[in-house]
């Protein structure tokens, strides 16, 4: 996580700006990109951001200007696939800089988001450094893995994405769990001897075919809608098969949900869980 929140620190802005074209005159102004292109800056360059856009590494031409236009900021390509983010005085011939973050660790990073729904961040070398499937929030994605040291952590209310106070994870016994972990106290609430999957007053989790004794603690679903764990649990969406897009989802109430899209009306349909024993 550490990797992407640098990575976003150098390479985006995301502050307030009024609608700066038709409220500020500025006098002519230009500069050369690394490619030869003329710009001017008064047309090109921004006061500050409007909340939601951004300042892309591969744009020269996406960059900050100071009231009176004495200095420019952005994204200044040190290499070839290599950026800082800089200032520099807007009339220098060659974009004299002044300030530039990370000088040593220029931006030489790609984001990709794949058609699985995992972003990842790719080096210089083509190697994932990092992917969001690797830290989820409240959601199970199809070919995600839920292992060791993942959890879903469903959202505090309904409507809202602050973290709430329900857990799916792995316990310190290999078995996958739900979990209440509130501010004052934690409870595990499945499994249970009095849950519909442990009927049994004396049951454990032997009784359904689960067990503590694989170590390697990894859960995941596939497209088909079907979640296997290394516990033995597994459970098939009730529309089985290849087709809906699908997600697993720890939602706020505390109860865990699979869901499949229709994608007629796009709306996400609630699908029971079958339990295989």
């Amino acid at each position: 996580m550490k990797i992407l929140q640098n990575f976003i620190a150098r390479s985006f802005a995301t502050l307030y700006s009024p609608d700066w074209h038709t409220s500020i005159s500025r006098p002519k102004a230009f500069f050369k990109t690394s490619n030869g292109t003329t710009v001017d800056w008064s047309e090109a360059g921004l006061p500050s951001l409007r909340q939601g856009s951004s300042l892309k590494v591969e744009e020269e031409s996406d960059f900050l200007v100071s009231p009176n236009g004495t200095f420019s900021s952005g994204f200044y390509k040190v290499d070839t696939n290599a950026s800082c983010y800089s200032i520099w005085f807007t009339n220098s011939v060659n974009k004299t800089v002044v300030w530039m973050a990370n000088r040593d660790k220029p931006v030489s990073v790609e984001a990709r988001l794949l058609e699985t729904g995992n972003l990842v961040l790719i080096n210089q070398e083509k190697r994932v450094i990092w992917q969001s499937f690797d830290s989820p929030t409240d959601t199970l994605l199809p070919s995600q893995r839920l292992v060791k040291n993942t959890t879903l952590v469903s959202v505090r209310s309904q409507g809202t994405y602050l973290s709430g106070f329900y857990n799916f994870k792995f316990d310190d016994n290999n078995v996958l769990y739900l979990v209440y972990n509130g501010p004052l106290l934690s409870s595990v609430y499945w499994p249970k001897t009095s849950s519909v999957y442990w009927p049994k007053t004396d049951g454990t989790v032997f009784d359904s075919g689960r067990t503590p004794y694989n170590s390697s603690r990894l859960a995941i679903s596939d497209k088909a809608g079907q979640f296997i764990s290394s516990d033995n649990l597994m459970f098939n969406a009730s529309d089985y098969g290849i087709g809906p897009k699908r997600r697993l989802t720890m939602d706020y109430d505390g109860i865990l949900r699979l869901y499949s899209l229709d994608e007629s009306t796009g709306v996400w349909v609630l699908k029971s869980l079958e339990i295989q024993e």
